[in-house]
């Protein structure tokens, strides 16, 4: 097969690689919540209650009904009688009568009558004593109107409303959610097995010395990490050497046991179409694209085999980590079913001239490095400090922030812009 046939733009050839793949049917497994960070729920979360389940204050103060402090002003204030303080967690026995207050904290429920808070700073007793007493006179600086300084049933989810949608990434905030519910269990889907397959002559395991002409292998354990954070199940098959009839073996083992296939191939062009000729013998319709028109990452190979998506990427360490990032996580997040999440990105300003080939989309590691504004002292932003250096080169992309994106129809970025870069995390 003739190298680059033809390039592909990245986002068609995304678009080309998912329009091959069949429906996904999410596998789903019932786990632990305090075990589902970064997991994707399978199903709909609804609230088996509502939240919160009483009618509570959010701050120390004095539970009124809001009507008898209207008027209240330091100038005139109003007089309360204290019929007690209201315990923790638990329920109060006091019935709130026109003209009179319960002590309150923070969290605590409101007693049956009343309708708001006063803040403690905003009273006063009658009587100077370290803590008020029930029958004493509590004076009110400030009126309050009703549900002032108080959370209403329900003001945060309402029983039986959906709190957590299918295909949502749990995050610590959703745990907490789940956690205030009284739900210790959830649906979610089950992790993608990501088979990893490295191709090489050149290669050796990172355990062993390099002999002469030889280099450890990055790619299986950048893609591994890569997999395991878009929340897949990376699988290694080991170094293949560049034989047909072994990569073809491996590659189909690995096709069978896994949901997704990614191979890294060698620099040379002969490596890179014998792993083109592999993934069309897997099944069909073989190879979708092979060739894509970005930096780094140019030999990108995508195919389909059977069902199941197989990826081809360079053997440089910055292409490989650059497009499983553009094409392999998006395989991960499919077959989870996961809802698309913005990516996390800043706005910079680029320190020199990028130059960039008309067509082409390049993707540039920066350095973020923190400047303070001289008009505005107490402010800072970012300047985006372009890494240049060859895609074999693993620790330029080791001191990346981030990446900046240099779209197809400009030739370039010039020194002083302001530029969105997309964050490394």
């Amino acid at each position: 097969m003739p190298e680059f046939l033809q390039l592909v733009p990245p986002d068609e050839a995304r678009k080309i690689l998912l329009s091959q793949l069949p429906e996904v049917l999410i596998r789903a497994e019932i786990i632990k919540t305090t075990q589902a960070l970064d997991s994707i729920t399978s199903l709909p979360v609804l609230a088996p209650h509502s939240l919160p389940e009483f009618v509570r204050s959010t701050v120390d103060g004095y539970a009124v009904k809001a009507r008898d402090t209207f008027g209240a002003a330091d100038s005139q204030p109003g007089y309360l009688t204290l019929i007690g303080e209201i315990p923790m967690g638990s329920r109060s026995l006091h019935h709130m009568k026109n003209g009179q207050c319960c002590l309150i904290h923070t969290g605590g429920m409101l007693p049956e009558g009343a309708d708001a808070v006063v803040m403690l700073e905003n009273t006063q007793l009658t009587v100077v004593r370290k803590t008020p007493l029930e029958g004493d006179e509590i004076e009110i600086f400030r009126a309050v109107a009703p549900g002032e300084n108080a959370i209403q049933v329900g003001e945060d989810v309402m029983a039986g409303s959906v709190v957590i949608p299918a295909g949502r990434k749990l995050r610590p905030a959703e745990i907490g959610g789940l956690m205030a519910l009284g739900i210790t269990e959830i649906s979610v889907a089950q992790k993608p097995k990501v088979g990893l397959i490295s191709s090489g002559d050149e290669l050796c395991n990172p355990t062993t010395k390099t002999l002469p002409g030889q280099v450890r292998d990055i790619n299986a354990y950048t893609l591994a990490t890569l997999v395991q954070r878009a929340g897949g199940h990376p699988i290694q098959y080991g170094i293949v050497p560049d034989i047909m009839e072994e990569l073809e073996k491996t590659a189909r083992k690995a096709l069978s046991e896994c949901d997704i296939v990614v191979i890294t191939a060698g620099s040379s062009a002969s490596t890179r179409d014998m792993t083109a000729e592999v993934i069309d013998r897997l099944g069909a319709p073989g190879v979708l694209v092979h060739g894509i028109n970005t930096r780094p990452g140019k030999p990108t190979i995508l195919g389909v085999c059977s069902g199941k998506p197989v990826i081809g990427l360079p053997g440089n360490p910055v292409s490989a980590l650059v497009n499983g990032t553009l094409f392999v996580v998006p395989l991960v997040e499919k077959a989870l079913g996961a809802n698309p999440r913005p990516r996390a990105t800043i706005t910079a300003k680029l320190t020199v001239n990028v130059p960039s080939q008309a067509g082409r989309e390049d993707w540039i590691p920066v350095k973020l490095v923190p400047s303070i504004d001289q008009d505005h002292p107490l402010r800072t932003f970012f300047n985006a400090d372009p890494i240049f250096g060859k895609s074999n080169l693993i620790f330029n992309m080791a001191e990346a922030d981030g990446l900046l994106l240099i779209s197809p129809d400009v030739t370039g970025i010039e020194a002083g812009e302001n530029c969105e870069i997309v964050l490394l995390q």
